[in-house]
């Protein structure tokens, strides 16, 4: 008889918190397992971000016997029987074994359940549908554990069920075969999610924003977005992509290990440039006005930033833009650049954001205080008047001290 898989729980097991949550919650054999991203990842080898668990125990006995155990419950989605429980400080998603009702595209009803099959057959991926007992035996009812060895992700039987359920999934399908796959993607899924990209205007602006930007954020984002662009998926999310070479070569510069990624700065290099373009974007993906401010600068950006500029030059352009921008402004000029230039190039370009990372712009010595005690009364000719002797100042290479530029005040309004 073969020997049932086991996973490797020590590292999971040995810390406190979750053993207290564990021994709440398992009152007998197959009463509490874990589920999802934390089996998955392990099975790859890949960081586990959060300890999600399964259990056949109803919402309000899970709340009971974490609070017997001395711990804190959190009714964070009871409807659909979710409970936080929070161990020194540390959130733990404890769901229990659910089976669906009714599916509307966006939400479902669902019914609890003891039975650990039927739970499986409601996820999408049989990559998150793998079960690890507290001692770290496997239970896998749908095959997840070959597809994740083999980086496939495939969903639970019916691809066209699966989505109807939950148009999110066609977007989770292609975000998982950037963050997950192994470059072969189900053909099978694919065609049911160019079936049903329609269903994706049923999705709110934030889940399809969280979604690409998780996407975004991969190394193998561009060609995922190429993928979802022949498919017709991403004209119904993102119609404003379009520069998928400027990403790529973003991508290539940021995992040249000295660049953390960043998928705001990756939309940025993507989409088209117009500021009415970007407007309507962020509004229909709800993105917050730090992010949509963000994506319009880099967009209109007026300051041209070269790898050969001059040290007068970039230190000129960080103050104005400040190091954020300068450094985003920076990495999309040179992801538009030619991607065949010489290795020397991108070396220029390094050399470029290292000066400016460690350079700490000077304070400017006037304020509006000091103009107006020169004789301008208060009112927008303050601002005006300081503007420009600030932008004199910044051009002169920040040279000027105190008393020159209130000399320089007192010139301006003829004293």
């Amino acid at each position: 008889m073969a020997q049932p898989l086991r996973l490797d729980t020590r590292d999971w097991m040995d810390d406190p918190a979750t053993q207290a949550i564990v021994r709440a919650l398992d009152t007998g054999p197959g009463t509490v397992r874990f589920v999802g991203g934390c089996v998955r990842n392990a099975l790859l080898g890949e960081p586990i971000e959060d300890l999600d668990l399964a259990t056949v125990h109803e919402p309000q006995r899970v709340t009971a016997l974490i609070e017997a155990a001395g711990l804190k419950a959190i009714p964070t989605g009871i409807d659909h029987g979710t409970i936080t429980a929070i161990a020194n400080g540390q959130p733990f998603e404890i769901t229990t074994l659910r089976a669906d009702v009714e599916t509307h595209g966006r939400h479902a009803t669902v019914e609890f359940t003891q039975d650990w099959i039927q739970d499986a057959h409601r996820r999408d991926f049989t990559m998150n549908a793998i079960y690890a007992d507290p001692d770290g035996t496997l239970f896998d009812p749908v095959n997840g554990v070959d597809d994740a060895r083999a980086r496939q992700i495939r969903f639970i039987g019916d691809p066209d069920q699966r989505i109807q359920e939950d148009y999110l999934r066609i977007l989770r399908f292609f975000r998982f075969n950037a963050r997950y796959g192994g470059g072969h993607v189900d053909q099978d899924g694919l065609d049911a999610c160019a079936r049903h990209k329609s269903g994706l205007k049923q999705l709110s602006g934030e889940r399809i924003q969280g979604e690409l930007l998780k996407l975004l954020n991969t190394s193998a984002a561009a060609d995922i977005l190429c993928l979802m662009e022949n498919a017709g998926v991403l004209a119904e999310v993102l119609p404003e992509a379009a520069h998928f070479d400027r990403l790529r070569r973003l991508i290539a510069i940021e995992n040249s290990g000295v660049i953390d990624a960043d998928p705001v700065r990756r939309l940025a290099v993507l989409v088209r440039s117009e500021a009415s373009a970007i407007e309507d974007m962020a509004a229909r993906l709800r993105l917050s006005n730090h992010m949509r401010d963000r994506l319009v600068a880099v967009a209109q950006n007026q300051t041209p930033i070269n790898a050969d500029m001059d040290e007068r030059q970039w230190q000129l352009a960080v103050y104005r833009l400040g190091f954020g921008l300068f450094e985003d402004c920076a990495l999309a000029c040179q992801s538009s650049k030619d991607a065949t230039q010489d290795a020397t190039g991108d070396a220029a370009w390094r050399r470029l954001l290292e000066k400016a990372r460690q350079w700490s712009p000077p304070r400017f010595p006037l304020s509006g205080q000091d103009v107006m005690a020169a004789g301008v009364p208060q009112g927008p000719d303050v601002g005006r008047l300081l503007d420009g002797i600030e932008q004199w100042w910044a051009e002169g290479g920040f040279a000027a001290d105190r008393k020159v530029l209130l000399d320089r005040v007192k010139a301006e309004i003829g004293h």
